[in-house]
């Protein structure tokens, strides 16, 4: 493999750019999938952006995010469970069939993991048939553990698929994401756990740098900087079968400060050279 043709774009790696201008960046790169915000989509119109990309030949390969399952307050639960069912809407007039879910941290003053996993599992008990009726996937992220107080409380593929695999392959599955699990000495069996299950639902690549940043949020890498041996995780993945899209999502600002179409170029340049 040494062309881009499963190479999707995912939005906020070149966050400078308007959703015009990455429709027309990627169309003139020979990128024909892209990963969607629902902010941007949200800013610029669902149904807009979903004619903008149909027009310009583009496939939607994942919308992030929905989730935000952990609260205690049953009004808060409430409004999360109404706002994903939202996001799975968007999801499907995007004509995407896989919602990333970022489950949600500890609530304020809780020390409770298990039972914040829980709640995660009972939102999906409700969301998974109304996703799967509109013909979309939800995919629980596992984000890595610097996350779990303030975003994910499921930090390993284990832990996702430990949920995930309460619901059918069709409703629920999980994200591999080598930037958050490249640490993890079980990340192949798990990977190969959630093939054997029809479960990788997106494959996403991004490096780990260090030192991080003040905000760890933007410390992801560009390929090949950092400490991730993607050639091996994409190994890994394929074993498996599947054969689906490789979706590169990095957040970093010196990226961001970069020029756009000089910034896509770099990315799948380090694509074929770091992961096929």
């Amino acid at each position: 493999m040494t062309d881009v043709s499963r190479l999707s774009i995912n939005q906020e790696t070149i966050k400078q750019w308007s959703l015009p201008e990455l429709t027309e960046g990627c169309v003139k790169a020979g990128i024909d999938k892209v990963g969607l915000w629902r902010g941007p989509v949200q800013e610029y119109g669902v149904e807009r952006t979903a004619q903008l990309l149909k027009d310009a030949g583009l496939t939607v390969t994942s919308l992030c995010r929905g989730g935000f399952f952990t609260a205690l307050d049953p009004a808060e639960r409430a409004r999360a469970l109404d706002d994903n069912r939202v996001a799975i809407d968007e999801a499907a007039a995007l004509s995407t069939d896989t919602l990333v879910l970022v489950s949600g941290g500890l609530p304020p003053g809780s020390r409770d993991l298990h039972g914040a996993r829980e709640r995660i599992a009972e939102a999906l008990a409700e969301l998974g048939p109304y996703a799967q009726e509109r013909g979309v996937r939800l995919a629980i992220e596992p984000l890595h553990p610097m996350f779990a107080s303030d975003r994910c409380v499921v930090s390993t593929l284990s832990q996702a698929l430990d949920i995930a695999e309460r619901f059918p392959a069709e409703q629920v599955g999980v994200v591999v994401d080598t930037y958050h699990i490249w640490w993890d000495d079980q990340a192949a069996a798990q990977i190969a756990r959630a093939g054997e299950g029809g479960r990788i639902h997106s494959f996403q690549l991004a490096d780990w740098i260090t030192p991080l940043p003040a905000g760890v949020l933007v410390g992801r890498g560009q390929l090949g900087d950092g400490s991730i041996d993607f050639r091996a995780f994409r190994e890994m993945v394929e074993a498996t079968g599947f054969d689906g899209p490789i979706e590169v999502e990095i957040f970093n600002e010196d990226l961001w400060a970069r020029d756009g179409a000089e910034v896509l170029a770099e990315v799948a340049a380090r694509y074929v050279e770091h992961a096929c």
